[in-house]
């Protein structure tokens, strides 16, 4: 599992936090996926690109997790 910390800010969007940890390598390549149904947080499908993720929260795509830190 990777770990995102939040830096100075309460939330990161959805598509620019797996551009982040590249897990997507382009923001239009993230919203493809997340508008697919692709992404899940809290293991919950998300189809909302620009969700605002916030620390505590769990993303997974493609076999891969993400915990969000403050």
């Amino acid at each position: 599992m990777k770990e995102f910390k939040l830096n100075n800010v309460d939330f990161i969007p959805l598509c620019d936090l797996l551009k982040a940890t590249g897990l997507c390598q382009t923001g239009g390549h993230a919203k493809l996926v997340i508008g697919e149904g692709e992404v899940t947080v809290d293991g919950q499908v998300e189809t909302r690109k620009r969700c605002k993720i916030n620390a505590g929260q769990t993303i997974s795509f493609a076999g891969q997790e993400i915990k969000v830190l403050k």
